[in-house]
């Protein structure tokens, strides 16, 4: 595969047997449902390339990904449910990649982004990166499959801490809960999630399509059915005076001042 780009938002190249895919939409890579659909298109064709053995996500800017622009009113995700109905269609798609996948993450994996970065089989984090279920600091209910796949990845005690609190954690204490599999300085970051990805593409290709296939069992399933469930209790929230408030809050960058209604 010959360096592509993917929509307005998304680059690839080839590197050996590594798929190295970039998101750069300034300045904080919020997610969307047309960003999302040209990244599974991207890791779709990935698939389909024999070449291709695993793949790099990585993000340009500060920020790895700050979830959905809520604040946004001309973002589909941002101005209706109907548009994150949408986004985890996309987010099923990209749960469904048959390749094992390598995120580095900078700066900010936050709400949908954090379940952005739980596409990845393995995280690479530099030590500036943070990590963040908000969603209840929005007055919202958690989404993109993270009630799924947090507590799969880190247990459930340490995932309803995180989002039962909303707290940022360190990259440092993501890697010893488990959410992060290597820290490496800044200028290293990327270098260090490819190093990662060609030493799983070293191996015999069919082999690990296989095992990781047996070892993620029915995840997209499990993701499709999660959404679900979220997107119910996200439309509820959503009607909330408190909902208003949260956005509102954390755009102000203040603690909210919610009613309960």
């Amino acid at each position: 595969m010959k360096p592509m780009s993917w929509g307005e938002h998304i680059t690839s190249k080839v590197e050996g047997h590594v798929l190295v895919v970039t998101i750069d939409k300034p300045p904080f890579n919020h997610v969307s449902v047309d960003l999302m659909s040209d990244l599974a298109f991207c890791l779709e064709a990935g698939d389909k390339e024999v070449r291709i053995r695993a793949s790099v996500i990585q993000a340009d800017g500060k920020a790895f990904c700050a979830g959905a622009d809520f604040a946004s009113p001309t973002d589909a995700v941002g101005s209706g449910m109907a548009g994150i109905n949408a986004l985890y269609t996309q987010a099923v798609r990209l749960f469904s990649i048959e390749k094992p996948i390598v995120a580095a993450v900078q700066g900010a994996a936050v709400g949908a982004g954090l379940g952005l970065a739980m596409v990845a089989d393995f995280r690479v984090a530099s030590p500036e990166a943070r990590f963040a279920a908000n969603f209840v600091k929005l007055a919202f209910h958690p989404g993109f499959g993270l009630t799924h796949t947090l507590p799969r990845a880190i247990g459930e005690h340490r995932a309803n801490l995180m989002f039962l609190t909303g707290r940022r954690v360190k990259a440092e204490d993501a890697l010893g809960w488990g959410l992060v599999d290597e820290v490496a300085p800044a200028d290293e970051l990327r270098a260090a999630a490819l190093r990662l990805a060609d030493e799983i593409a070293e191996n015999a290709p069919l082999a690990v399509v296989a095992t990781r296939k047996t070892l993620r069992g029915d995840l997209a399933a499990a993701v499709k059915e999660q959404t679900d469930h979220e997107h119910i209790q996200q439309t509820a929230l959503r009607a909330t005076d408190d909902f208003k408030e949260g956005v509102k809050a954390v755009a102000e960058r203040r603690a909210g001042n919610f009613q309960g209604r």
